[in-house]
């Protein structure tokens, strides 16, 4: 038997810790989640994409009666960045959440959104620092990667190639 140890790191700031890019990053994702279409489950969830070139680009949770086929905030945002600006790496994402008019307390990415996360890390071989804006702090993840470890990088499968 093997033990294998998985660790994380991951940075605890105050908003006014933060540099002056990031804090503004947070403060877009915060107000694209003002924009969610979130009729059923009444949880506002905005993502702010900052590019290599400077640009942000916002997404929000757009909800439909057919669960399956609404979107997260966080997969709006970086597929529209790759489809609007398909060869720019993307350098970070911001992810913030309203509840009952108040942010939340924990924001995290749900599975789907880690892989996408993960994909487009790999798309552009760039890490991508992930911003999770709780209410009292804001976590710093270094990497996609470190959010999904025993990760499906799509590297097994035929044809495919990772630089």
């Amino acid at each position: 038997m093997k033990e294998i140890i998985l660790q994380t790191k991951i940075t605890e700031f105050a908003a006014d810790e933060l540099p002056e890019d990031f804090r503004k990053l947070a403060d877009t994702a915060l107000r694209a989640a003002k924009t969610a279409y979130d009729r059923y489950s009444h949880f506002q969830v905005g993502a702010a994409v900052l590019l290599a070139n400077g640009d942000v680009i916002c997404g929000s949770n757009q909800e439909n009666a057919a669960y399956p086929s609404g979107l997260c905030a966080e997969r709006v945002a970086l597929f529209y960045a790759g489809a609007k600006y398909p060869d720019t790496p993307v350098c970070a994402l911001a992810i913030a959440a309203i509840s009952d008019g108040r942010q939340v307390k924990n924001i995290t990415p749900c599975g789907a959104c880690r892989q996408v996360l993960l994909e487009v890390e790999n798309r552009y071989n760039h890490p991508v620092k992930v911003l999770l804006c709780n209410a009292d702090c804001i976590l710093q993840i270094e990497n996609a990667k470190s959010l999904l470890p025993l990760c499906f990088d799509g590297g097994e499968l035929p044809g495919a190639s990772h630089s």
